[in-house]
């Protein structure tokens, strides 16, 4: 068995020579591949590009791939360690190499009762089991002492994209008991300080989300907060404050009164199914969120067993390298056909971009080649409205992402069928085109595009939808080499936005560069 910590990278391997020598043979040049063409030839293309996952089933058949390139690929995947390196993640190992920390998320969607996959995992497990309790039973307290009204939910990226994604997608399955919850991320305080005038600060609760307990940007909301609720005569503030961190040290020291711990193993934008997913239980209730856990964990098990041709976050993270190294395709373009997946495309942006946006590899050498794609996206059919005319008929092929869902959680008639059809026919179109000899009308088709569809949007089928993105993820992550759980670049500019609100509050700017200095000035004028 390969060493997953000295497997090779994609581009120093033979299937990648092979894959290159087959994409110049058959998608480059003069006669490039075409999707019409390619159903016009194999009647089997629909049926065999198909995979059924846990609640999501996949259609790749209108994507720009063949099956000799689809094989290539796996090729690839095996050759770079890719099984040995899936296997690593979901047995704890320090996959996290940089930071020296395994990768977690996975242990925090496993059943109780099920046997671990590596007897190092039980303690981690146990200590995993017990925080997620003590969560969940303080998210009843909170719904059946009914002293509470409204929950104000402070965190940034990770710790707020997750659940915030989470209460849209599930908004019809909220409890009638469960307190509204209210999320607040940006450092711009027009977002608390419109929120905060309709609140009864003695039947308010704030939740402080962050695993360092040093974000800039919680923090500074959170201080507002509390000097809010001391300016209306809210008392024992320790009752109206708890925290979900890393550190609760740090939080006890701030003044909250219950701290909720997740392990620093647990990543930010992996965190939804640790005590980071408060605001999901206190809506949905355990049930509820236990079903989200479920859900995960039945992806998990289909990244771990099933066959790589036919394991559906493999292929997709397959795919993305193929589009972003052979096609060079800068972007995907994600289109969620329903209300509730709104706010799918910015936690995506999160998950893959500040995951595989990375320029070295594990190993701190330069790659030679692009990682991450810009991904970007709106719910449809809005999207149809603001930039689709550029995925029809624009110079640069972004390849698009549609998720529809096929049973609606409203009564409306008439309008989810309307919606779907809009998402196939969308889908349709950028592959078949329309030819006219008026320039202006004419589009070239052969556009490419995955269609996800879940039978229904609920808890279940939101975190088999999210764990798969996360497998996805680490899949292309793995064949490139890079460290998909760091983010340094996010702490330079922590690092810098210290440096400069020093200089704007002392108006100081020795050490600034000259732009910088230049605004900092210009900013402090009177």
């Amino acid at each position: 068995m390969m060493d997953w910590q000295t497997r090779p990278r994609c581009d120093e391997t033979p299937a990648w020579q092979a894959l290159g020598a087959h994409f110049a043979a058959h998608f480059a040049g003069g006669q490039p591949f075409d999707l019409r063409a390619a159903f016009a030839k194999d009647a089997r293309r629909a049926h065999d590009f198909g995979i059924e996952a846990p609640h999501v089933f996949a259609d790749l058949s209108r994507n720009l791939i063949d099956r000799q390139a689809r094989a290539l690929l796996v090729q690839l995947a095996r050759e770079c360690g890719l099984p040995e390196h899936r296997d690593a993640l979901l047995a704890g190992a320090q996959v996290n190499s940089t930071e020296g920390q395994p990768a977690l998320h996975p242990l925090l969607r496993w059943p109780a009762q099920r046997q671990l996959p590596a007897e190092n995992l039980n303690e981690i497990h146990r200590l995993s089991l017990f925080s997620l309790d003590e969560m969940l039973s303080f998210a009843e307290q909170i719904r059946s002492g009914r002293q509470i009204n409204d929950v104000v939910h402070i965190g940034i990226g990770g710790s707020d994209l997750g659940p915030r994604l989470a209460l849209e997608a599930l908004a019809p399955a909220v409890l009638p008991d469960a307190p509204r919850v209210h999320f607040v991320a940006n450092m711009d305080g027009h977002e608390l300080a419109a929120l905060l005038p309709g609140l009864n600060p003695r039947r308010t609760l704030f939740v402080i989300a962050s695993k360092s307990f040093g974000t800039a940007e919680t923090l500074r909301n959170a201080a507002s907060a509390r000097a809010w609720f001391e300016a209306q005569g809210g008392v024992d503030a320790p009752a109206h404050f708890v925290a979900l961190t890393a550190r609760p040290q740090a939080a006890r020291a701030w003044g909250v009164g219950r701290c909720f711990a997740l392990d620093d193993g647990v990543g930010g934008r992996t965190s939804l199914w640790s005590v980071i997913g408060l605001p999901v239980a206190l809506s949905m209730g355990r049930a509820g969120f236990q079903a989200l856990l479920a859900g995960a964990h039945a992806m998990d098990q289909h990244f771990a067993q099933a066959p790589l041709p036919v394991n559906l976050p493999v292929q997709l993270g397959l795919l993305d390298v193929w589009y972003r190294n052979f096609h060079r395709f800068a972007s995907r373009c994600v289109a969620p056909y329903h209300h509730g997946l709104r706010g799918l495309p910015f936690y995506l942006q999160q998950l893959e971009m500040e995951s595989n946006g990375k320029r070295v590899d594990a190993r701190g050498r330069a790659l030679p080649l692009d990682t991450a794609p810009v991904i970007w996206g709106a719910a449809g059919s809005n999207a149809q409205h603001a930039f689709f005319q550029m995925l029809h008929q624009g110079t640069q092929v972004a390849p698009v992402e549609f998720i529809a869902v096929r049973e609606a959680a409203h009564a409306l008639p008439g309008h989810h069928r309307s919606l779907l059809a809009s998402a196939l026919a969308q889908a349709r179109a950028l592959m078949l085109g329309h030819a006219d000899e008026n320039g202006h009308r004419h589009l070239p088709g052969n556009r490419p595009s995955t269609f996800l569809l879940l039978e229904r949007l609920d808890a279940a089928s939101l975190g088999a939808l999210l764990a798969l993105h996360e497998h996805r993820v680490f899949t292309s992550g793995s064949l490139w080499g890079v460290n998909s759980f760091d983010q340094w670049g996010v702490e330079l500019g922590k690092r810098h936005a210290g440096v400069v609100e020093a200089a704007l509050e002392s108006g100081q700017t020795g050490g600034l560069d000259a732009a910088t200095a230049n605004l900092v000035r210009r900013l402090r004028e009177a």
